[in-house]
């Protein structure tokens, strides 16, 4: 299983010191201070460290969070705000809009930016692992595991941080629900990929595989459908991708159907399917051509070039030589017997 998936770059911030002179006035709180510099600053550090793996990222997570949870909930456990939450400014960019930041007095904001870093991290560390060529089987689970990770923490951000926001959330930014969702449904697309490869390895009923590739194939459609009322300056190179993605599985889908049908000896029906499936084919590789071509955040590639896009391509030309072989074989077999 070698996969190839887009992604958007990480966030960036400015650093914090959490030096409060006069708020902090004893060495327990001292020390509570310096702890969450230090937790955050190695925080930061694991999300560019290639050697960080999810055990590492979890320890380092719920390190910081534990500590700023302080800045965010009362002592006392009931539904007032800590005093100390708007007590220190934040800013953080934006995933697409690149060098331009946003900032707040709000540790309601820091929880939200950093925990949509960790689910970035998580989407990038499952990208790393999808990409070998030889990966094992719980090395596909960690794949799947780390993308379901992903999307539960972005839809935990949107349902219960980003609506405690002071600040409105800015309009084609990180944080606006259309890109939260299109983040969510990637998510979901890309691990089930990760199911049609296993249950292709694995060799299941065709039928099954192309059940699973048509709905990856929508899934990528409505992430796609989300960012078509953003600015096209940001979401481009991004659209083209879960554009190419979803031709491609339906490619999949297309051929896998094939299959089902020439096992049936339905062989015109099953030529007509590899057609539509020769079709999204081309069409995923011109949208291949377009991502490469397309400047914007995101992964520089070509992906019609890859290993798993090349061998789409030879399975959908063999089946379809495939059932024309066997329907002429019909063919000559119904006019011998006039």
């Amino acid at each position: 299983m070698t996969h190839w998936f887009h992604r958007n770059p990480l966030k960036a911030t400015a650093p914090v010191s959490f030096n409060y002179y006069g708020v902090a006035t004893t060495p327990a709180a001292t020390k509570i201070c310096n702890d969450l510099r230090l937790s955050r600053s190695r925080l930061l550090e694991l999300f560019t460290d290639l050697s960080c793996n999810p055990d590492m990222m979890k320890n380092a997570t719920d390190s910081y969070f534990s500590l700023l949870k302080g800045f965010i909930v009362s002592l006392d456990d009931s539904s007032q705000d800590s005093k100390l939450r708007y007590i220190q400014n934040f800013k953080w960019t934006d995933t697409l809009q690149g060098q331009v930041p946003s900032a707040q007095q709000d540790a309601v904001f820091e929880l939200i930016s950093m925990g949509f870093n960790v689910a970035l991290w998580y989407t990038k560390y499952a990208s790393r692992l999808a990409g070998k060529e030889d990966i094992t089987e719980d090395e596909a689970k960690d794949v799947h595991r780390s993308m379901k990770i992903a999307a539960g923490i972005f839809k935990h951000l949107k349902e219960s941080h980003i609506p405690k926001l002071i600040t409105p959330v800015e309009k084609g930014r990180d944080l606006e629900a259309r890109l939260i969702d299109s983040y969510v449904i990637q998510c979901q697309a890309e691990a089930q990929e990760v199911t049609i490869a296993r249950a292709i390895e694995l060799k299941h009923n065709p039928g099954l595989i192309a059940a699973l590739a048509y709905e990856t194939a929508n899934f990528y459609q409505r992430a796609d459908q989300m960012l078509s009322s953003l600015d096209p300056a940001y979401t481009t190179k991004w659209r083209k991708y879960l554009q190419l993605k979803s031709c491609f599985y339906m490619a999949y889908a297309y051929c896998y159907h094939g299959q089902t049908l020439l096992a049936g000896d339905k062989c015109g029906e099953a030529i007509r399917s590899l057609q539509e499936s020769e079709k999204f084919f081309a069409k995923a590789e011109a949208l291949c051509k377009e991502y490469g071509e397309t400047k914007g955040p995101g992964t520089t590639a070509k992906p019609s070039g890859h290993l798993f896009f090349r061998k789409l391509g030879t399975l959908v030309k063999n089946t379809l030589e495939k059932c024309q072989r066997e329907n002429g074989f019909m063919l000559n077999q119904n006019q011998r017997r006039k």
